[in-house]
């Protein structure tokens, strides 16, 4: 998949005019398959062609290491093995890499190794470089609010009737979007919102990926119910950011089916 060219070079332009004379940080949320990382590889590439010192984040890549998650799992609820939801970021790892970046130090951008489901050796990490004027900071729930208490209340899928009954697993989560999510999110400087025109097409989406990936002989690749199970996940904090997060976000990229770009506001 490539990016978008005209959807580069507009939010090339909102860039130039949203960056200050120091450090800022772009935010661009959107949900699995929404072509995040491919943007940002795009956006990158141009702002490094034009003498602009970028550096670029995933929110995955803050993912906590397999132990942490495994002792999460163990001790507040099994499905916190599963890393995605809020609750499974090392936030205070993220806080230090903006903190840097702000005082315009050096730093070591994280990494997340996926096919071994753990945070990549320190040795791996690029380096942003002193100095750094703009950071990408990627991710599908980049920005987001938490939800209200009586949304929580009944279960919106089969994972959460059958594995979280009680809710346990996300009011935590919540309760975690409400807090330190939160000090991560305010360091961004401006949000981008990739928005699925619904859940069901953010679904379709995510099986292509798979879908490639089989394709591709890739490893720990998931059959159609596994990722069926695995996208249930991230359904409630999905469907609750394509319905507040356009009032706030500083620029909407309403997307189609085929991730061709529909407008912006």
């Amino acid at each position: 998949m490539t990016a978008d060219s005209g959807l580069v070079g507009t939010l090339l332009a909102r860039i130039e005019r949203w960056r200050g004379p120091g450090f800022t940080t772009i935010g661009i949320c959107g949900a699995q398959g929404s072509g995040k990382s491919t943007l940002v590889a795009a956006l990158a590439g141009q702002l490094a062609a034009q003498g602009v010192r970028v550096a670029t984040l995933s929110l995955d890549d803050l993912y906590l290491t397999r132990t942490a998650r495994q002792r999460l799992a163990r001790e507040v609820h099994p499905l916190f093995a599963t890393r995605g939801v809020p609750g499974t970021h090392d936030i205070a790892l993220g806080l230090a890499v903006l903190g840097a970046l702000t005082q315009g130090e050096p730093a070591p951008l994280p990494r997340f190794d996926k096919a071994s489901d753990d945070r990549a050796p320190e040795s791996q990490w690029p380096r942003a470089p002193a100095d750094t004027q703009v950071l990408l900071f990627e991710g599908w729930c980049l920005g987001a609010g938490p939800q209200a208490e009586a949304a929580l209340a009944e279960p919106i899928n089969a994972l959460e009737a059958n594995e979280d009954p009680q809710g346990i697993w996300r009011r935590h989560a919540n309760a975690a979007l409400a807090e330190d999510y939160q000090r991560l999110f305010a360091r961004i400087d401006r949000l981008i919102l990739l928005a699925a025109p619904s859940w069901s097409v953010v679904a379709t989406w995510r099986e292509q990926q798979e879908t490639d990936l089989r394709t591709k002989g890739g490893a720990a690749v998931m059959d159609p119910a596994g990722v069926a199970r695995f996208i249930q996940h991230y359904e409630r904090l999905t469907r609750h950011i394509l319905a507040t997060m356009p009032a706030y976000a500083d620029l909407t990229v309403r997307l189609g089916p085929e991730r061709e770009v529909l407008g912006l506001g």
